[in-house]
């Protein structure tokens, strides 16, 4: 008895590619864990077990358990009965990761998006996640009169900024 539905081996990938890729980011719902780059990968076996790879945006990420729980959910509403989240860290995600469409989302919901990560010396991952940035182009009026308020906002990915042209605060996802 197969458990995923019964769509063939293709068409069942298919499914549980588009069903994981429209997951949320619980902390920037209007994009997706695809668009995000956080679904690494998903498999299908012969069986139909379904196997989801993510990767965090950071290793102490506080939304990777809402977010392995909600893949997990939805493909199991889908009809596959056997679903396990993998999580990689190897390689760690980046901000290059971020589809080009999904940058233009966050900027029409007034976050500006990050710029090309930085590239470190091998070795660790540094525990900074970015340099300042002296200028920011406002997500809202396109003005680059703008300045960091706060290098941390509602999660530690973003900073708080204020355009001095249009007067109006901003988040900034910062470059990873």
């Amino acid at each position: 008895m197969t458990t995923a539905p019964d769509l063939g081996s293709d068409l069942a990938l298919a499914l549980a590619r588009r069903v994981a890729g429209a997951v949320p980011d619980p902390e920037l719902p209007m994009l997706t864990l695809a668009d995000l780059g956080v679904l690494r990968d998903v498999e299908v076996a012969p069986d139909g077990a379904v196997t989801a790879t993510l990767t965090p945006t950071y290793s102490g990420c506080p939304a990777m358990a809402e977010m392995r729980a909600e893949v997990d959910r939805r493909l199991r509403a889908a009809g596959f009965a056997q679903v396990s989240i993998r999580t990689v860290l190897d390689p760690p995600w980046t901000t290059d990761w971020i589809t080009e469409s999904a940058r233009r989302t966050l900027a029409e919901h007034g976050i500006a998006p990050p710029g090309s990560a930085p590239r470190p010396a091998s070795g660790p991952v540094p525990l900074v996640l970015s340099a300042r940035r002296p200028s920011l182009p406002c997500p809202r009026c396109g003005s680059a009169d703008t300045e960091e308020t706060s290098r941390f906002s509602g999660t530690a990915c973003k900073a708080l900024w204020r355009c001095r042209a249009c007067r109006e605060p901003f988040e900034h996802l910062k470059e990873i």
